[in-house]
């Protein structure tokens, strides 16, 4: 946006934010993060602190860096009146959306900086990687949350640590750890869980998937190909383990073995070309086919099957073998074409993250400390 427009909408942008922003507290600390907003809203290649100043004729560098690196307003209350605000508007049957995004950087001083893998990088970098929760629904979406992940070398250096500001009671999370955060977080907040969706990234991990299902929230995930399933229910022979006290019951399969996703897909019956979005070269479909299936994760330790629940997989015609795999725990009378349209929701956080870092310069922040970056991202919402 350019000058001209942002003061045409300035009188509706201030009425917005001054609820917004009311938990960031004193009034002047308001102002600046006011003005920080529509400096972000303008046009420019680099959206830092400086740059920032240099485009508003109020802009002041030093109150900027005071606002965003040393002033110790929360961050949360302000993600909720956002969330809050924007949720109302989506569709009541949006999804929620995990997804991580990583912030290439220089140096080993920004927080939570590492050689790690990033997927939105698609290559292992010096970068932060952030998790996300967003809504979507069938055209519009909005992001709900972040969580800064910290590699366990970031967590055990009390140096480093200090120096960035990270409190004393962050300690390591896993990535799936940090997105069922994330939707404790927008439980709490009242706002309505939506199917949960995410990449194979959490989705192979079974403690995620579990924790889903111990909040009840439906899901769609990726899997790898190689994750165990029963396409028809084992035999099973329960057995009391032996030892002193009150044994749990362990579960013999005899010599009944699961088979990989994979596996099921080649012997699978049943494949159909499914249409599930208009996008800007025309339809996107592919080939696919779902079945139910029971996990069969804890089948080496003796645990019992799980619940039934979807396999979706897709395998366009011409390729030698199938590319994507999804578990859903979703309810059986779904249709084929809605749990397709369901596991290809996950674009738009693609979007949303690419026009943030585009047009509001979510991953310019040039400082180096915990609050510093979590004031920026949140500004940048």
């Amino acid at each position: 946006m350019t000058a001209s427009e942002i003061e045409k909408c300035r009188n509706r942008l201030e009425q917005f934010l001054a609820d917004l922003l009311e938990p960031v507290g004193r009034r002047e600390r308001r102002h600046w993060s006011s003005v920080y907003v529509r400096g972000l809203l303008l046009d420019g290649e680099r959206k830092s602190i400086e740059p920032l100043a240099a485009r508003r004729p109020e802009g002041n560098v030093q109150a900027m860096q005071q606002l965003i690196g040393q002033s110790p307003w929360p961050w949360a209350p302000v993600w909720e009146r956002l969330a809050r605000r924007m949720t109302a508007e989506l569709a009541p049957e949006a999804a929620w959306v995990i997804g991580d995004t990583g912030f290439p950087k220089q140096g080993r001083h920004s927080v939570g900086v590492e050689r790690q893998y990033s997927g939105t990088l698609g290559k292992t970098a010096n970068c932060q990687v952030a998790v996300s929760l967003h809504q979507a629904g069938p055209e519009e979406s909005t992001i709900l949350g972040w969580r800064l992940y910290l590699p366990e070398s970031w967590v055990r250096d009390r140096a480093r640590r200090a120096e960035a500001g990270i409190p004393a009671t962050i300690e390591f999370r896993a990535k799936w750890q940090l997105a069922l955060e994330l939707i404790d977080q927008g439980r709490a907040w009242g706002l309505r869980v939506g199917v949960v969706l995410a990449d194979a990234g959490y989705g192979e991990v079974t403690e995620f998937r579990q924790g889903l299902e111990a909040r009840q929230c439906p899901y769609m995930v990726g899997i790898p190909s190689s994750l165990g399933a029963w396409t028809k229910p084992p035999r099973i022979h329960p057995l009391k383990a032996r030892g002193r006290g009150r044994p749990p019951t362990v579960y013999h399969y005899g010599d009944e073995r699961p088979a990989s996703v994979r596996e099921v897909a080649e012997k699978a019956r049943g494949w159909k070309q499914v249409r599930w979005r208009e996008g800007t070269k025309g339809w996107r479909e592919s080939r696919f086919y779902a079945g139910r299936v029971q996990p069969s994760h804890g089948f080496n330790q003796g645990q019992p099957p799980h619940r039934v629940v979807w396999l979706l997989v897709e395998w366009p015609r011409g390729e030698k073998e199938p590319t994507k795999y999804f578990l859903g725990d979703l309810p059986a009378p779904y249709t084929l074409r809605r749990l397709v349209r369901i596991a290809k929701s996950r674009w738009k956080v693609e979007r949303d993250d690419q026009q943030l870092k585009e047009e509001l310069g979510l991953d310019h922040y040039e400082g180096r400390s915990w609050m510093g970056w979590h004031h920026h991202v949140t500004l940048g919402l």
